[in-house]
């Protein structure tokens, strides 16, 4: 257990060392939790969308959440919309699972918003059109891209 009221990495900056659920919620120290994904973790757009994909075909979400978030946060500027919206997404079904319709609904629809302006010309292969499909119900596991 951490002595501070923080727990920090090797550079000082904060990060909870707490073990997680399947959804990201907090479990007390010592207890057993699922493996989180690592951060910062360099992937091509195809592997982060596979990735994610993966996670979200497990009922993780949160963690395919924070593998987009990655992917967002060394997007090229043109597409960082794009990725944040994935990730908010993510985010928002994660709620969904936990029971927070509210905080689910805010989230599918910033999320919505945020890829909504790729639907014509999606990069990378995302549905946008059936995620936005998707975003509107909130049921089921989303596909973040076309089958071939």
């Amino acid at each position: 257990m951490s002595t501070s009221p923080r727990d920090r990495d090797e550079q000082g900056r904060a990060r909870n060392a707490r073990p997680r659920d399947g959804l990201g919620r907090p479990l007390p120290y010592g207890a057993p939790g699922v493996e989180r994904q690592p951060e910062g973790v360099p992937r091509t757009p195809a592997e982060s969308l596979t990735e994610a994909q993966r996670l979200l075909d497990l009922g993780r979400p949160f963690h395919a959440h924070e593998v987009l978030e990655d992917a967002w946060k060394t997007a090229p500027e043109s597409e960082r919309e794009l990725w944040r919206g994935l990730a908010q997404l993510a985010v928002g079904l994660t709620h969904a699972l936990r029971g927070n319709a509210s905080g689910a609904s805010s989230l599918l629809d910033r999320g919505a918003r945020n890829i909504s302006p790729y639907r014509d010309d999606p990069p990378h292969g995302v549905d946008v059109a059936g995620l936005l499909d998707w975003a509107a119900t909130g049921t089921g596991v989303p596909r973040l891209a076309r089958r071939s």
